[in-house]
């Protein structure tokens, strides 16, 4: 399996190559040259990494398939319980957070730490790599985690300074690991992901890192080894449905995604390529609707004010994966025609076949009713950003969809606290023990160690 830039198809290197490079020197990014097929009928009985080896190695097949599969186990063994939990409500909720941040970007950062120290040394380069990180919230400590000591990588993670939760704010800003540092940024999320995407772009910075023997690469989903493990909780949700026989086989069923950077519900387009049996992919979004509104339209335009809102993760207004889904759907020189126009007007039109996806947005009120409704009718506790999922799915009336649940409660505690009516403390880790009480819901280790760990990030700078 090869990999193309989405700015240049003539492009193909392997998938250790795209892994380290992160991002295309064309300013694309990498996608597979094509979609394997996988029968997950085929395939019911299988644990979860064992699933995660037999798609990934679709994929990386410049990896040595008993490496990869050692790769996977040691990723994958630091999550609490069960590494992906199906919960049967009224919907089928796919409980993504039993990883050490607390949020579904575990899935990919635990592992592509791994892929990429493995392609690195199998490739045989030596120097010291740099990942360059943007996150609204999940990412930068997902990350921070993954490359924890790593030997050889440094990682460097932007977020908005009064973009994020206190909970991800304090993850972030408390990592002890050697090869860290953390800065906010006066600015949104896309002030942040501009600043990196500007980094990569700048061949003048990258000949100076490059005098110091210093690479770059990317932890964000710009990065295939992002991408490529989010298929597997797809297929894997599908064969619990099956086996659970809430499902039989060969139905179609529906994915609705709480939707920012359009990473995680790309992944489900690909494992619909794949040859999942999928009805509907259900972007959910938040009052940044830019997603909503380019779905509806066919104009994508980040002309206007980001929101900040009580499901943080989400406020985004330029997508990058996006990009992807476009490439998938047209050409690289239409890709290079609406990034550019994207770039230098703040907006594109496209008009693309987009017969497998629907879209919706929730306010904020609406999100809360929800997380209330939900809890009261199904004694279920459910996060911000899967609030607004479970709203949509609920306005657009749909059956049999599995609703990705991306986050732990007790990451936005003192948002689910007013959500059930409670009256709320000053301090962030007495909400989580209120909702503890009230709830009964498990906090996570990681989460209760907070409180007693000491703040060792405090670097804040303007954006200009």
């Amino acid at each position: 399996m090869k990999f193309l830039s989405t700015r240049n198809s003539n492009l193909k290197i392997s998938g250790r190559e795209a892994i380290v490079k992160g991002i295309s020197e064309d300013g694309g990014l990498f996608v597979p040259e094509f979609f394997p097929s996988f029968d997950i009928m085929d395939n019911l009985d299988l644990s979860y990494t064992d699933l995660a080896h037999k798609i990934l190695s679709l994929y990386l097949t410049d990896f040595d398939k008993d490496d990869l599969l050692k790769i996977i186990e040691k990723s994958y063994a630091s999550f609490e319980d069960e590494i992906a939990k199906l919960s049967y409500q009224k919907d089928f909720y796919l409980e993504l957070y039993h990883g050490r941040t607390s949020a579904f970007k575990d899935f990919a950062l635990c592992l592509l730490p791994n892929l990429l120290a493995y392609a690195k040394k199998s490739l045989g380069i030596k120097d010291k790599t740099l990942i360059l990180t943007a996150t609204s919230g999940d990412t930068g400590k997902a990350a921070l985690e993954g490359f924890y000591n790593t030997e050889d990588i440094d990682i460097l993670v932007l977020y908005p300074t009064e973009g994020v939760s206190s909970i991800q704010k304090a993850q972030m800003d408390t990592t002890g690991s050697l090869n860290s540092k953390v800065i906010s940024i006066d600015g949104n999320f896309d002030d942040a992901q501009t600043a990196v995407k500007k980094i990569f772009n700048d061949s003048k910075i990258k000949e100076e890192l490059k005098k110091e023997n210093i690479y770059l690469s990317s932890a964000n989903s710009i990065n295939i080894g992002r991408l490529l493990p989010q298929i597997v909780y797809y297929f894997y949700s599908y064969a619990d449905l099956v086996k659970n026989k809430k499902i039989s086989g060969g139905e179609k069923i529906s994915f609705c995604v709480p939707t920012g950077n359009f990473g995680d519900i790309l992944a489900g387009y690909y494992a619909k390529e794949m040859g999942l049996p999928v009805d509907k992919l259900v972007i959910a979004s938040n009052d940044n609707n830019v997603l909503t509104d380019f779905f509806t339209t066919g104009t994508y335009d980040a002309n206007r004010d980001l929101v900040k809102t009580i499901s943080p993760s989400m406020d985004i207004l330029v997508s990058s994966n996006l990009e992807r889904l476009i490439f998938h759907k047209s050409s690289d020189a239409v890709v290079k025609e609406k990034m550019n126009d994207l770039r230098d007007k703040g907006l594109f039109d496209f008009d693309g076949d987009f017969q497998e996806f629907l879209c919706g947005y929730a306010n904020e009120d609406e999100t809360r009713k929800t997380i209330k409704k939900v809890f009261e009718e199904e004694n279920y506790l459910i996060d911000p950003h899967t609030g607004v999922a479970k709203n949509i799915v609920d306005k657009l009336g749909l059956e049999k969809t599995v609703i990705l649940s991306t986050a732990s409660p007790y990451k936005f505690s003192s948002t689910v606290l007013e959500a059930l009516g409670e009256n709320l403390s000053d301090d962030e880790f007495e909400n989580i023990n209120i909702l503890h009480e009230k709830t009964g819901v498990k906090i996570p280790s990681e989460i209760k160690k907070l409180k007693n760990k000491k703040i060792l990030h405090n670097t804040n700078i303007l954006n200009n």
